[in-house]
């Protein structure tokens, strides 16, 4: 049972050449049937090891070296149901029909939605940077 989803944004400072970098994490924790407490870690939308640990630090973009995140920001999501009068849309149809361009819509790093620049210091075209 799923007990807690929440985006977690996680800084990765690199100890070899100092660069700054983040990556936002979908975490998902759930109970299992015997009562254990699981969490499982998604980044757009492919599973990943926890970014807390070494095992899922990503490399360094500039030297490829891994270091352990640590979290800067989280915004829970509700798991349904909501509560009563939380806003919600009955569908009429079956969810294979419905809203079906979000089937053939392009994920956010296949080149469907420009992603922002970066900006943390120390990386190619960050203010102050050449």
């Amino acid at each position: 049972m799923i007990t807690e989803l929440a985006v977690e944004r996680v800084e990765f400072t690199c100890g070899h050449c100092w660069h700054t970098f983040g990556a936002d994490y979908d975490v998902q924790y759930y109970r299992d049937e015997n009562g254990d407490e699981w969490e499982y870690f998604t980044r757009d939308g492919d599973s990943v090891p926890s970014p807390y640990e070494p095992e899922g630090a990503p490399p360094c973009p500039l030297c490829g070296r891994r270091w352990v995140g640590r979290l800067t920001a989280r915004r829970p999501v509700p798991v349904p149901p909501g509560p009563a009068g939380t806003p919600r849309l009955r569908l009429t149809t079956t969810r294979e029909q419905h809203r079906t361009e979000r089937r053939t819509a392009p994920r956010p790093d296949e080149g469907g939605h420009e992603r922002p620049q970066d900006t943390t210091a120390g990386a190619p075209g960050a203010p102050g940077e050449p």
